[in-house]
């Protein structure tokens, strides 16, 4: 049977909480050191505080679509991986403009940052309050590069942790694509609820077995051919079994 229920699934998935983290970082960041200056018209702002948004945003639809459909919820987290991917291009850009480079994969920083992890959610019934208590607790395990009056530092640690969101959504994307190629869309699982359904009144109704496979058969109407119009038995089992019986 389809489970169809899926509210607040993706509170406990890491890369929506990351990009929570990421996404009150970019705010942060944005309030403090743009400007009329070096921002004139709000645009980078509205650019980077939007693709934060949409990063968090497309993650949470994406998980809610699991159940109704596999393809759009992969093509949301897609969305979300290339939001997230323009957003570090904006923090590379801001410390270019400063005549700075990021961090070196050798670098102290750039290390302690990818060996600090989150913490798995524990959230009971109160699922709301809870996930906003852990997504404020693990940003604070990088506030020391984030709440720094320093522009450079707080771009440098936001493009690690840009870059390890982008990889978790590699390997989110890689978990639901297999998952989708082993049972199937939204649209294989109705038509298999729908054959059994059919399957199951077939057997009420004293149906023949399938000649090929021993299934229970369906009446079906024949479409073309010089049967059109006619009633006949199908196996329950087709497509994979295409056994048929006339109908005396």
């Amino acid at each position: 049977m389809l489970n169809i229920s899926r509210r607040f699934s993706y509170y406990w998935l890491d890369t929506w909480v990351l990009a929570n983290v990421i996404q009150l970082a970019t705010q942060d960041f944005c309030r403090k050191f743009l400007n009329l200056q070096n921002d004139p018209c709000g645009r980078q702002y509205d650019q980077m505080t939007m693709a934060a948004r949409s990063t968090t945003a497309n993650i949470a639809e994406g998980n809610s679509r699991h159940a109704t459909s596999r393809e759009t919820e992969m093509k949301l987290t897609d969305v979300a991986r290339a939001s997230m991917a323009e957003l570090a291009n904006d923090y590379f850009n801001w410390l270019l403009q400063h005549g700075q480079t990021p961090w070196s994969i050798n670098d102290a920083n750039h290390k302690q940052l990818l060996q600090t992890n989150l913490d798995k959610p524990t959230y009971t019934d109160d699922v709301l309050h809870l996930s906003a208590e852990h997504i404020l607790q693990q940003k604070s395990k990088y506030d020391t590069w984030l709440t720094t009056n320093d522009s450079i530092t707080a771009a440098r640690c936001l493009i690690v942790l840009c870059d390890k969101l982008i990889m978790m959504l590699n390997k989110q994307l890689e978990k639901q694509l297999a998952s989708f190629t082993e049972e199937g869309g939204f649209t294989e699982a109705l038509t298999n609820v729908r054959l059994q359904h059919r399957a199951e009144e077939s057997v009420q109704e004293d149906a023949p077995l399938c000649p090929q496979c021993g299934k229970p058969m369906i009446k079906r109407m024949a479409k073309k051919g010089t049967n059109s119009g006619k009633p006949f038995w199908s196996c329950s089992g087709y497509p994979d079994c295409h056994g048929t019986r006339k109908i005396e």
